[in-house]
């Protein structure tokens, strides 16, 4: 079992980051404004690089006038949400069934190999992250990947090799936003 840890994360709520989120939740009725939780928590995570500690999670609670525990139930629930901090990039795994059957977890173990961490470790320069996750609905393009917003699909040793360089050489977009 892991040992709970707490992680220190240089919070930074700039002016723009809370228009974002004010403009997130004028989405929703007065009263109504915890349905903007996971919006406000892509967003707090996104320009945090991509995790969100338990003091960023309050603030979360703050910006929604809410009590820290529904968000922290909100942050335990969902794997979208990462609790300790990540590689600039997250390599994510598909390791159900149709993945699994298309040997995904060999590319997941080369990938690991290949950066010298184990699943859910972060590379000592920060880049990457490796994680088995569950399904993410592409089952006829097994094994696939996710990194950032976007898929990677019917995954080979070489094209772990490719992607790997070209996050390495900053040819890599994460978001399409």
């Amino acid at each position: 079992m892991e040992t709970l840890q707490r992680y220190h994360q240089d919070i930074n709520i700039t002016p723009a980051l809370t228009e974002r989120i004010n403009e997130l939740i004028s989405h929703y009725p007065e009263g109504r404004q915890k349905s903007a939780l996971l919006p406000v928590l892509h967003e707090l995570q996104d320009a945090h690089d991509n995790w969100l500690s338990v003091e960023l999670q309050n603030k979360a609670a703050e910006f929604l006038n809410i009590t820290p525990i529904e968000v922290y139930e909100v942050v335990t629930f969902y794997t979208m949400f990462n609790q300790k901090p990540v590689g600039k990039y997250m390599l994510e795994f598909c390791v159900t069934s149709c993945c699994a059957i298309n040997k995904a977890e060999d590319v997941m173990d080369y990938a690991c190999e290949k950066l010298g961490v184990k699943p859910g470790q972060v590379t000592a320069d920060g880049l990457f992250s490796v994680v088995g996750v569950q399904c993410l609905g592409a089952c006829g393009y097994a094994p696939m990947l996710q990194l950032g917003d976007f898929y990677h699909e019917h995954l080979t040793t070489q094209k772990v090799d490719q992607l790997i360089a070209d996050c390495k050489e900053g040819k890599i977009t994460l978001h399409d936003k």
